[in-house]
């Protein structure tokens, strides 16, 4: 029986600056091996020049094998390079966009596969809500909006809780107005890790930042940290 494990980070990380790279430490050390291979699917950022060098930076420092999978240029065979990596990392970006795209690719269905044999999925922002039932996303423009997610782990999640103004208010509203039952909301430099579905536990990288529960009890918002 393999451990299955997700770490959802709310915000931050290698994407905005190296930095001391705890939260990527943090998701190297779930491999007990001494190169783990990463794999970094920038599908949400358009598959980011930028961003993908900064993953390499990031991870060749804690002495990963390295690799990425492009969409936007020549695709590899999705379902070889996927099953053979230890971590799977998926920045952020347009959520919705990103969704599409895998689909028409069948990686949702690898990625429901690679989780189930053990590989690690970890991810920031459009990478953290993937795995969830549904999630709070900024795919467009005007407003904030549900999405339908990959349906790995039950749930529905906010990234960014505390980066950006109008994540609390959307969030008490929805609850409030009874659209959804709860939600799992993450701040900036904050993950969630989910070990075999069930299990929750949050990682602050940041300064005393939190992961909560958000949901209605009597009338009234109830904040319960994970």
């Amino acid at each position: 029986m393999h451990s299955k494990n997700i770490v959802a980070i709310g915000g931050g990380g290698f994407g905005r600056s190296l930095g001391s790279l705890e939260i990527e430490k943090y998701i190297a050390s779930l491999i007990n091996k001494k190169r783990p291979k990463i794999c970094f699917i920038p599908t949400a950022s358009g598959d980011s020049s930028l961003y993908k060098l900064n993953f390499y930076r990031a991870f060749s420092k804690l002495d990963c094998i390295t690799s990425h999978i492009d969409f936007f240029s020549r695709t590899e065979n999705l379902e070889e390079k996927v099953l053979t990596q230890d971590i799977i990392y998926v920045g952020g970006g347009n959520t919705k966009s990103m969704l599409a795209v895998w689909k028409e690719w069948n990686l949702h269905n690898i990625l429901q596969n690679a989780y189930e044999k053990g590989i690690v999925m970890s991810g920031v922002s459009a990478g953290a809500i993937c795995w969830f039932d549904k999630g709070i996303t900024d795919s467009f423009a005007n407003e904030l909006n549900i999405i339908n997610c990959l349906g790995i782990v039950d749930g529905i999640a906010c990234p960014h809780f505390d980066e950006e103004k109008e994540r609390e208010p959307y969030v008490s509203d929805i609850i409030k107005r009874e659209v959804i039952e709860s939600c799992i909301c993450i701040e900036g430099n904050c993950a969630l890790h989910i070990k075999n579905d069930f299990d929750f536990s949050s990682i602050d990288f940041g300064n005393g930042k939190k992961c909560f529960k958000v949901s209605k009890e009597n009338n009234s918002l109830k904040k319960e940290i994970l």
